[in-house]
């Protein structure tokens, strides 16, 4: 499934991860503390509270708030940068923290000609340099796959 970071439908995300990982649904409604009808209620739920998707990331292993994340990193327009305030008592984080997930979603739209090298930094904010380590890097890896 490849992965867009623009429109996320979590439900599907979620249903995806469960049968990956062929959990049975007694499972799942014992760890979630609900019905049958509820987790395939949530599996057609595009969005939901923060609470059930932390039981759904511990369940399933996997951080699902990243999806949001990533979608933050990628389509945050540029005036609504993250800047941070020496007087917050909030966590800091570093704004640019690209998963593999996402640079080979970077590289799948320069190959696929769907966006150039210079839409990729003006539409995401990425360093032109760091785009370019990407490609040699993921070049690298192609040829000694092939090898």
């Amino acid at each position: 499934m490849n992965s867009n970071f623009r429109n996320i439908h979590i439900g599907t995300f979620i249903q995806l991860r469960v049968k990956e990982n062929n959990i049975d649904l007694p499972r799942i409604c014992n760890f979630m503390k609900c019905s049958e009808n509820e987790i395939h209620d949530m599996y057609l739920q595009e969005n939901l509270p923060t609470d059930i998707l932390l039981r759904w990331s511990k369940l399933l292993e996997y951080d699902f708030f990243r999806l949001y994340s990533q979608h933050l990193i990628l389509y945050a327009p540029p005036s609504a940068s993250f800047k941070e305030q020496t007087s917050s008592k909030l966590p800091h984080f570093r704004k640019n923290i690209y998963t593999r997930e996402m640079i080979d979603f970077i590289l799948e739209l320069i190959e696929t000609g769907a966006k150039t090298k210079r839409q990729i930094t003006s539409d995401y904010g990425i360093p032109y340099s760091t785009l370019c380590k990407w490609i040699a890097k993921h070049n690298h890896e192609e040829l000694a796959i092939e090898n």
